[in-house]
């Protein structure tokens, strides 16, 4: 039984590296291998990048005072 849980607990870890080894190529392969060959990344690829994590902007509220006659 032991054999048994250490075996889904590896295959569990080898799945998550994978996964995890997946999300960031697809993130940041394309500057990976321009490192790799020397070259800058590509320009398009960075602008796509910040339009896609663009988060959005809200504007803060201000209080105003509101000023009574004392009449």
């Amino acid at each position: 039984m032991t054999a048994a849980l250490g075996t889904l607990t590896f295959l569990a870890t080898l799945w998550l590296i994978v996964v995890v080894g997946a999300a960031v190529l697809e993130e940041s392969g394309a500057r990976i291998v321009a490192a790799l060959w020397g070259e800058q990344p590509d320009r398009t690829a960075r602008i796509a990048l910040r339009i896609r994590t663009r988060a959005r902007i809200i504007q803060p509220m201000r209080a105003q005072a509101e000023w009574r006659d004392a009449a």
